[in-house]
């Protein structure tokens, strides 16, 4: 635990993600990444010398069984932590409307709207989500070969449109250690329902690396160098 705090508390501190008086919503899926960033965030918050709330926020797309809500009623008063469940469309207008073939970047956009019109009615200006290193480095490869665009998440991002303010405290995390974290502290994963779980474009992306990495020794770190390098940036 000290190990995944530690880095987590270097996030904000060292850049200035959480200030005094923020309200910080979580937004949880029930997966292993924003159950640990819900917990760690908690944890942080007992002997942060920053004086911010936590407040989990849970957008139901339509997926979701009542009984795995039940569970993250239960994680979230157990580590003393309020939880407020949105229900809504979204599987509806992705997969029965829109019958979208690569369904996940609109589910993700909707997602993320919900949220932020959930935490702007419960006047929360700044929401924390899950994503680590890991991902970091899955999107960009993600927006290169899909979309051509050399792009990925930010640590810290304004959305204009909803005046809420996105960071990402496990910026700096290895999917690794959140995994080793969740089952050294049993923290209580509920699994993916959607139809299309583990047969997405990201899992795709997922493989390719999961290739390279072993390949090409350190080449990890030497993408992630290059994803930050914003001095050393040529291109046509």
């Amino acid at each position: 635990m000290k190990r995944l705090l530690g880095i987590l508390r270097n996030t904000i501190e060292e850049n200035n993600l959480i200030e005094n008086g923020d309200v910080i919503g979580v937004g949880i899926s029930g997966g292993k990444d924003s159950m640990s960033l819900l917990y760690e965030l908690k944890k942080y918050q007992s002997f942060s010398p920053i004086d911010f709330k936590v407040h989990a926020l849970k957008i139901n797309i339509g997926f979701e069984e009542e009984s795995a809500n039940d569970r993250l009623r239960e994680f979230c008063k157990s580590i003393g932590v309020e939880l407020t469940i949105e229900y809504s469309d979204i599987r509806t207008v992705v997969f029965d409307i829109k019958k979208e073939k690569n369904p996940c970047a609109l589910c993700a956009n909707m997602r993320r709207g919900a949220l932020a019109t959930l935490a702007n009615r419960l006047g929360i200006k700044k929401i924390a989500l899950g994503h680590h290193k890991d991902d970091k480095i899955e999107t960009f490869f993600m927006n290169m070969f899909y979309s051509g665009r050399l792009n990925t998440f930010q640590m810290k991002s304004y959305l204009s449109r909803s005046e809420v303010t996105v960071i990402r405290p496990f910026y700096e995390v290895e999917e690794s250690l959140i995994k080793t974290f969740v089952k050294k502290y049993d923290i209580p994963v509920i699994p993916s329902n959607c139809i299309v779980d583990k047969e997405t474009q990201r899992e795709e992306i997922k493989d390719f690396l999961s290739e390279i990495y072993p390949r090409f020794k350190g080449s990890k770190k030497s993408i992630e160098r290059a994803i930050k390098n914003k001095d050393q940036f040529n291109l046509f």
